[in-house]
């Protein structure tokens, strides 16, 4: 069970690269379908790496730290 300011969700990830290079802009989304409360959030901190990125540049010394925090619907949540 999780308070009221914790998401029920968390997911956190790390890449890095010595070089990039994108032959096209990537089409990126997150959704939060189902039970997601409006609270849920998902973003990234990028060094060296422009959002959007252009395509046939290359990229160096790149790293992007991804997280996602989801939180149930308060109607669907069950007490254990």
């Amino acid at each position: 069970m999780t308070t009221e300011d914790e998401p029920d969700v968390t997911f956190t990830s790390t890449v890095r690269a010595d070089e990039i290079t994108f032959s096209e802009v990537p089409d990126t989304s997150v959704d939060f379908p189902g039970d997601a409360d409006d609270r849920s959030t998902s973003g990234s901190d990028r060094t060296h790496l422009p959002s959007p990125v252009r395509p046939h540049v290359t990229y160096h010394d790149i790293q992007v730290d991804y997280r996602i925090k989801a939180y149930l619907d308060e109607a669907d949540r069950t007490d254990p």
